[in-house]
């Protein structure tokens, strides 16, 4: 009986290791959809509307040629970032000068919508690496 018992329980921890989440290398960690305060198109405004991307990996990624999209098309290329492991970086809508953790779009509009959108990430080969979703979606998607 002891024997059966034992190998009952190291069974358990390899079949609960099948069911762990994924987590991506490089994945959209957070999203600021709805930048705080008034929506006045200052530019002020426009960088508090960001997505953060997260290097889950100890190795740095090259993000260079890879895209971050939302559904209406608008395209953020990914332009000489090097992004460190364990380390994120925040993509803001508006203008301002590109950072270790910082980059900017340079867009004068907001791009995330406030009620629902999907933001994608792509590699440079046009691979979907992550996605993240808020409120309902075209298509029935939720």
């Amino acid at each position: 009986m002891s024997a059966g018992a034992l190998t009952a329980v190291l069974t358990v921890p390899a079949s609960a290791a099948e069911h762990r989440p994924h987590r991506p290398n490089v994945q959209i960690s957070d999203v600021q959809y709805d930048s705080p305060g008034r929506d006045d198109r200052s530019n002020r405004s426009l960088n508090k509307e960001w997505v953060e991307i997260t290097n889950n990996t100890r190795r740095a990624v090259n993000l260079d040629g890879w895209t971050l999209r939302d559904e209406d098309g608008h395209r953020y290329r990914f332009d000489h970032v090097r992004l460190a492991g364990r380390a994120t970086v925040r993509v803001h809508t508006g203008v301002g000068r590109d950072t270790r953790t910082d980059l900017y779009q340079d867009r004068r509009h907001y791009v995330w919508d406030n009620r629902a959108d999907t933001a994608t990430l792509r590699d440079e080969r046009g691979r979907t690496v992550d996605t993240e979703s808020w409120g309902r979606h075209r298509g029935g998607r939720r």
